[in-house]
C-alpha cells in the first residue's frame, strides 16, 4: 500500500531554486535512502514533506490523505492530524536541554496525543529499553554521549505513533565509532518493517538497509533504483562520479 505521494513540489528560497518538480512514492514497510551531495535538496525535501517548509507547488499525500495539492494546504485541524503521522530524527538531537530524558520523550505524548503522565511514562520507559537506555530517563541530555541523545531522539519520534519515520543524516552530528550504535537501531526498526526515509552518506548501510536508492543532484533525482543497481552500477557518469568520491573521502 502507498503511504507517500509526492508530485511535482517545488520550493525556492528568494531566487535559489532547491526543488525543482520532484515526484516519488513509497509503499508501507519499505525503506528509502536518499544519498546525494550536500546542498542537492535532500534535508530541504524531508522538511517540505513534514511541513516544517511549505511548498511553493505541488502535492503531497501521506498515509493516504492529501496534505497539499498543486501548492495549496488542507485546513489547519486536519493538516495537524496528517504531520502527527509523520516523524522526524534531526542531525542535531533537537532535544529539550531543560528536560530529562524520560519528559523529553513525554511532553509530547501529554500535551499532542493527551495521553495521561502514567500512560506517557510507560511507552517513555519501553522505548528507552528498546533503545538500551533504561537506566539514563532520569538523566539530562548534557550527560549523555552523542549517540545516546540520537537514540533518545529516535524514541522520542516513535513515542507519537507515527506511520512513517524521516531521518536526516541521523549520523552526520557523530563521532565513527558511536554511528554504529544508531545504525544498529534503524536496521532493528527496517526489520520491524518501519515505513522509513532516510537521508544518508552512510552508503555501505545504504546498500544493507534500502529497498530502493533515490540519487539527488540539483535539486531533483536523477536516479533511482535497487541498492544492487544505483550503488554498485550507477547507470549515469554523476552517480559514479559522487560515489567514488564519497568512497576516497570515507576511506
Amino acid at each position: 500500500m502507498e503511504i507517500i505521494r509526492v508530485e511535482g513540489i517545488s520550493k525556492s528560497f528568494d531566487k535559489l531554486e532547491v526543488l525543482k518538480n520532484i515526484s516519488f512514492s513509497v509503499n508501507q514497510g519499505e525503506v528509502i535512502a536518499i544519498i546525494g551531495p550536500s546542498g542537492s535538496g535532500k534535508s530541504t525535501l524531508l522538511r517540505c514533506i513534514t511541513h516544517l517548509e511549505p511548498v511553493d507547488g505541488g502535492s503531497i499525500t501521506l498515509t493516504g490523505r492529501q496534505m497539499v495539492k498543486d501548492g495549496r494546504y488542507v485546513p489547519a485541524e486536519a493538516l495537524r492530524e496528517i504531520c502527527l503521522k509523520v516523524g522526524l530524527v534531526f542531525q542535531s538531537f533537537n532535544l529539550f536541554p531543560h528536560f530529562s530524558v524520560e519528559r523529553n520523550i513525554t511532553e509530547a505524548q501529554v500535551r499532542v496525543l493527551r495521553r495521561t503522565k502514567a500512560e506517557a511514562a510507560g511507552r517513555a520507559a519501553a522505548l528507552l529499553e528498546k533503545m538500551g537506555l533504561s537506566d539514563k530517563a532520569k538523566a539530562y541530555p548534557f550527560e549523555l554521549s552523542g549517540g545516546q541523545q540520537q537514540r533518545v531522539s529516535i524514541a522520542r519520534a516513535l513515542a507519537l505513533d507515527p506511520e512513517v519515520l524521516f531521518f536526516d543524516e541521523p549520523t552526520s552530528a557523530l563521532d565513527p565509532e558511536l554511528t554504529g550504535d544508531i545504525l544498529k537501531v534503524i536496521r532493528n526498526l527496517a526489520s520491524e518493517k518501519m515505513t522509513m526515509v532516510i537521508v544518508t552518506h552512510e552508503i555501505p548501510f545504504a546498500r544493507e538497509v534500502a529497498d530502493r536508492v533515490l540519487f539527488m543532484d540539483g535539486g531533483a533525482f536523477i536516479e533511482e533504483g535497487p541498492p544492487a543497481d544505483i550503488i554498485d552500477n550507477p547507470r549515469l557518469e554523476r552517480t559514479r562520479a559522487f560515489l567514488a568520491r564519497l568512497s576516497r573521502f570515507q576511506e
